[in-house]
């Protein structure tokens, strides 16, 4: 027990040590200022803006950055349809893999572009080497880049200044922040043990009959994990993600991946004290934040560690749920994994969230539902400060002032978009899809029938459970699976979830940027206004206090249905013995 506690509280004593020294680089990425890679970088973007007609000095407005976003994204769409539709004849498909059905390819297209990797397919079975690396691992780094550029250039417009130019963010987070840390961690993982290969499976005898062969799925995985992790994308090259032994062969690669999925998101809260030039304000921020996940580690990892009391009485004593994990990772890193990739957005999953205990369940729904511990790629970061705004907003309401943030006034623009971003958009994404899906019929009478059916296989708490966790990893660009769901080909419900989830995937992404960037416009708009001792000051533990009771308010009371009739009422069922 106390190994792997101690293997917790190491990992996310390195996570705060590479904090300010990545959040500071990422601050001089984005601020302009000169870097060690600037004399070979400098030119070669140069030249992609000339290629590309990149007005690289311009900075965009709001709307123009939202056009500039959807533009990028319908085209990467279009790129990656191309090669998923047409797979079949093109190269590097050693098992010959002939393209999907129509809406697997569709909800995979939505799905990547929009930086959540939700899979409702079979990476070895399903998309050659070619569709896996030149499609989806190309989406690892373009659509992450987006989120972050979104997050910056909000940024950028709380602190009082243009939101800049969305080709020219999104082209130096790829080449200055993405591909030199991929390029040294695949190196590493090569060398840890994943395979990067574009070889035909290794086929071998069984022991059980030296006459039956068996086939052992390879491929180029190495670098498409890397950026898997560290752009938050989370889709896995084989079914199992990161559970699969070439995805993940050790501890060491397993702390590798949870640093790397919580390194940018982390970071961006101290890149944003570089902006505002008060880092006091953004530790304590980070403070809030870290606070709440540990609790949420806590809590996951303590019903992990008791394991399920129905199987404890049938040992005769205590053990931990190793059920649907890894014995490799064992119950510790299987709690703080799935808490950190439900907590940054990033949905790769080293165990199976079905097997967790309601604790678990109750945790990772509950990172998804909230979206900022850490959030997603750039935009958690943005969503979190969102939360901060409202904070300012009730506290100027509580003591009679006008309320201000970083000397801008908040008003009734800025308080509109950001209610309408956090309390309204993210609910109908999951319950709008999720009261549809529960009405349906569980599977069809006749087996060749075509329609919508939910393919829920387990009833009651926990059936409930796998369905809204399905559209809120979809809502918040998560993209991991409770899994339980026929979400998969052939089955007849397989197109009820892919299209449902689509729509949550488009709506959780798309609206809430569109939302962030007006905000910044209009905060970056804004006379500063002159600081008195009247003025209410956002860096202080009073303050982070009060946006704690906001984000408990406002974001968690939002959604205590789901979780009341979902993994809390399934942890009392347990308890009774039900």
């Amino acid at each position: 027990m106390l190994q792997g506690w101690i293997q917790i509280a190491l990992t996310i004593l390195i996570v705060v040590a590479i904090t300010p020294f990545f959040g500071g680089y990422m601050a001089r990425v984005y601020l302009g200022q000169r870097s060690r890679l600037d004399p070979i970088l400098n030119s070669v973007e140069a030249l992609m803006y000339r290629l590309s007609g990149c007005r690289s000095q311009e900075n965009m407005t709001g709307w123009q950055y939202v056009r500039a976003v959807l533009y990028s994204n319908v085209a990467m769409a279009l790129l990656l349809a191309l090669i998923l539709f047409n797979q079949g004849w093109l190269p590097f498909n050693p098992t010959g893999l002939s393209s999907p059905t129509w809406d697997t390819n569709l909800h995979t297209i939505i799905s990547f572009v929009t930086n959540t990797n939700q899979q409702h397919y079979s990476g070895e079975t399903t998309y050659s080497y070619f569709s896996q690396f030149a499609g989806l691992g190309y989406m690892f780094f373009v659509s992450a880049a987006t989120g972050m550029a979104v997050g910056v250039a909000f940024i950028r417009g709380l602190t009082g200044r243009p939101l800049g130019n969305f080709y020219v963010d999104l082209t130096r987070t790829i080449t200055r922040i993405h591909l030199p840390i991929a390029i040294v961690a695949t190196i590493v993982c090569i060398a840890a043990g994943m395979p990067e290969t574009l070889a035909g499976p290794a086929v071998f005898p069984t022991l059980e009959d030296p006459n039956v062969s068996q086939a052992i799925a390879l491929g180029p995985v190495a670098h498409y994990e890397v950026m898997k992790e560290l752009g938050e994308n989370g889709g896995g090259f084989f079914a199992i993600n990161s559970a699969h032994p070439f995805e993940n062969p050790n501890g060491f690669t397993n702390l590798l991946e949870i640093v790397g999925m919580v390194a940018i998101p982390a970071s961006f809260i101290y890149t944003y004290g570089v902006f505002a030039n008060n880092k006091k304000q953004a530790w304590l921020v980070y403070g809030l934040v870290m606070v709440i996940f540990v609790v949420f580690v806590i809590i996951n990892a303590i019903g992990e560690y008791n394991g399920n009391p129905a199987v404890n009485a049938l040992l005769g004593s205590p053990a931990p749920n190793l059920e649907g994990k890894e014995v490799r990772f064992g119950w510790a890193q299987s709690a703080l994994f799935s808490t950190m990739t439900t907590g940054t957005m990033c949905g790769a999953v080293n165990s199976m969230h079905d097997s967790l205990m309601p604790n678990g369940g109750f945790v990772t729904l509950s990172n998804m539902l909230l979206q900022i511990i850490w959030g997603g790629q750039g935009t958690g970061v943005a969503y979190l400060f969102a939360y901060l705004i409202l904070a300012v907003f009730v506290t100027g309401l509580m003591v009679g002032r006008t309320p201000e943030f970083l000397g801008r006034k908040i008003e009734k623009r800025e308080v509109v978009l950001a209610s309408f971003l956090l309390l309204l958009v993210h609910p109908i994404a999951i319950l709008l899809p999720g009261a549809i899906a529960l009405s349906l019929p569980s599977a069809p009478a006749d087996a060749t029938a075509q329609g919508f059916y939910n393919g829920i296989t387990n009833p009651g708490f926990h059936g409930l459970t796998q369905v809204l966790y399905e559209y809120a990893s979809a809502a918040a660009n998560n993209g991991s699976g409770f899994e339980g769901l026929l979400d998969s080909q052939p089955a007849a419900s397989a197109l009820w979830w892919n299209l449902s989830a689509s729509f949550s995937l488009l709506v959780g992404r798309y609206v809430p940027i569109v939302a962030l960037l007006l905000l910044a416009d209009s905060m970056s708009r804004k006379q500063p206004v002159p600081m008195t001792t009247g003025t209410l000051r956002t860096d202080t533990g009073l303050f982070i206090g009060v946006t704690a009771g906001v984000i408990l308010i406002l974001g968690a009371l939002t959604f205590f249905p789901i979780l009341a009739l979902g993994p809390i009422a399934e942890a009392f069922q347990i308890a009774r013995g039900g």
